[in-house]
């Protein structure tokens, strides 16, 4: 089970990812999230990486220029975007950074999985289909990190695994409940923030070990 800490905002931290048996960190670049990492500190933190564990850069609404100059910069080459970037978007990242692999977050509620149908069906039309699909909870006026729950039965049901790209699970995961979120959704990944948080943005290390012990040891 491919298992990624996101909101990862210093070096020691990342370390204590890497000790853990994380796959992946991830690295936030929204600035009004409590999870913000500056770029000049990102580059410090992907340095301290081992090559086992990936740095994914967490992108909100920015545009092109700026996710490839952070990109640059910062050495990353896969690229989450969790805003309201359209398929069309999506083609001008991959045609401006074409090594570049594209996590695309989705927030999904009770109405279900149609819009997810919609967006991968243009992307399908524009060639670019993103190399992961991660969805998360739906929270009116929040793009993410509130610890709310994603819809787990909905999203095992209408998830169209064998057609749309590997599901990476997010959304009010924890220690305590990610063994049966990849026992009932059979996620190709799972995505953790809050649930290894003390408070917004700290990251709590025995609850990080937990989650990763806890990830790495369910049967999906």
């Amino acid at each position: 089970m491919w298992v990624k800490l996101c909101g990862i905002r210093d070096v020691e931290t990342a370390r204590l990812a890497a000790e853990c048996g994380a796959d992946a960190i991830g690295l936030n670049f929204f600035a009004r999230s409590p999870r913000y990492v500056a770029p000049e500190m990102a580059r410090q933190i992907v340095e301290v990486l081992p090559p086992s564990v990936e740095a994914i850069g967490l992108f909100v609404n920015a545009d092109v220029e700026q996710i490839e100059s952070i990109s640059a910069s910062c050495g990353l080459t896969t690229i989450q975007l969790h805003g309201d970037e359209p398929p069309a978007f999506v083609a001008s990242l991959k045609e401006r950074l074409p090594a570049a692999r594209v996590m695309r977050a989705f927030r999904v509620g009770e109405e279900g999985c149609g819009e997810v149908a919609e967006y991968l069906a243009s992307c399908g039309r524009l060639g670019a289909i993103p190399w992961r699909c991660l969805i998360d909870a739906r929270v009116s006026g929040s793009y993410g990190g509130t610890g709310a729950t994603a819809p787990w039965e909905i999203v095992a049901l209408e998830y169209r695994s064998g057609e749309w790209p590997p599901l990476v699970l997010a959304g009010g995961l924890e220690a305590e409940n990610v063994a049966a979120a990849i026992e009932r959704v059979k996620p190709w990944g799972v995505d953790v923030s809050s649930g290894i948080e003390s408070s917004p943005g700290v990251k709590n290390p025995e609850r990080m070990r937990a989650f990763v012990r806890g990830a790495k040891r369910a049967i999906g």
